[in-house]
């Protein structure tokens, strides 16, 4: 089996997926992983890809999400690593056994909520993504009361696990969905 591809991805989650606000949280966390991927000098593509399909049981089975991913990426020729990291983005949160371990599934546990704090921000903005600075997006992220639904918790668990300043990472995430905003925020 080859390393998975974000074209690939791209076919696989519109068999399991069908809300548009799902789509655009796709297109987010796959925008951030690009950057971190970059970041650390890794293959973008793949990291793209694995950020894509990051929720595909999620519609399906919210209550148990990451419980199902196997079953639904195994028959699509998915290899195990990668099957692995993204069920690793629920550790802690909807699983306890696979905890992140590598540098591609501590970055997917970490920009999956924070994307979505930048995406708030970003919304509320009049220039949405255009010149979004790290310095002004961390008021926002300081408060709780802000994009409240986003778990800080888990963000900070994975800045720690990747030996990161935040800034780093926020940057990664911004630059990422920046380059990538109209799929993120184009029309419904």
């Amino acid at each position: 089996m080859s390393a998975l591809t974000l074209a690939r991805a791209k076919e696989i989650l519109p068999k399991h997926t069908t809300e548009e606000h799902l789509f655009k949280h796709a297109a987010a966390v796959s925008a951030a992983m690009g950057a971190m991927a970059d970041h650390f000098g890794e293959d973008k593509d793949h990291w793209e890809a694995i950020g894509y399909l990051h929720d595909v049981d999620y519609e399906t089975y919210p209550d148990e999400h990451c419980h199902h991913v196997r079953e639904f990426l195994e028959p699509e020729g998915v290899d195990e690593a990668d099957i692995r990291a993204i069920i690793s983005h629920g550790w802690g949160l909807t699983t306890n056994e696979t905890e992140p371990q590598t540098n591609l599934e501590k970055s997917l546990f970490t920009v999956d909520e924070l994307t979505g704090i930048v995406m708030a921000y970003a919304l509320m903005r009049p220039e949405g993504m255009d010149g979004m600075k790290v310095k002004s997006f961390k008021k926002k992220f300081k408060d709780k009361h802000f994009a409240a639904k986003c778990n800080r918790d888990v963000i900070q668990q994975g800045f720690t696990m990747l030996g990161l300043e935040p800034a780093v990472v926020m940057q990664c995430c911004i630059d990422g969905m920046a380059a990538h905003k109209d799929e993120i925020f184009g029309q419904d």
